[in-house]
Parts: structure tokens; sequence; C-alpha cells
């Protein structure tokens, strides 16, 4: 492969580092499947993320809840930032931090610390 020049070889890097730049937020703006966070609770410890799915269970009280989101890939419990869980059967879109607790042999208990909610 020949860059040519110096030039060359410096908008090739600038075209490169672009295109990465651009997969990594295409990334950040998906859904991650439960699943995923689930089966690799490391590689997403305190990093922000998102997930979709319906509520199975919800509880709460005095401006504090937590709630559980299923897709088709797990269930993970998300504590709610304020005015309580939504109801259970909703569909949710949720971004939160994702922390691992604990890790026991392949089973992870793990939670997500809502930041937004939309309800679809």
């Amino acid at each position: 492969m020949s860059f040519g020049t110096a030039n060359g070889m410096r908008r090739w890097a600038r075209r490169l580092l672009g295109a990465g730049a651009l997969i990594v937020l295409a990334g950040c703006a998906g859904v991650t499947p439960i699943g995923d966070l689930l089966d690799n609770p490391s590689r997403y410890d305190g990093k922000t993320v998102r997930v979709e799915g319906e509520v199975r269970e919800s509880g709460g009280g005095l401006g504090f809840g937590a709630y559980q989101v299923r897709d088709e890939t797990g269930t993970l419990t998300v504590l709610a930032q304020s005015g309580g869980p939504p109801r259970t059967g909703a569909r949710v879109g949720v971004k939160g931090r994702f922390e691992a607790l604990i890790t026991f042999g392949t089973r992870s208990l793990a939670v997500l610390r809502e930041q937004s909610r939309s309800v679809r």
C-alpha cells in the first residue's frame, strides 16, 4: 500500500479516525441486549447503556422504586431515578449506568441505575 506523500498519509489517517469515531458513536446510541450485559458484566460495569423491553415486575414507595425489564435475551433490575417505577406490562426504553454487583459462576447479579426512561 502506497500513501504517496506525507500529506496523503495524513489524509488517510484522518479518514480512518473519522470512520472509527462514527462507529463508536453509532454503538453508543444503540440498544444493548440485556443478555450481553449479563453475559459480560465486567465489559459494561460503570458504563452508560440503553436497554428496551417490557416491565415484568415493579414496586416502590416514597419516591423510590425498582422494576425489571425483560427483552428476548434476559431480565435486568432497574433502580428508578425518581417518581417511582412504570406499570407492569409497559414497554420502556431506559438509559442508565450499568453496575455489575456479584458474579456466581455463570450467573450475574447486576442493576441499571436509571438516568432517563421513555414509555413506548
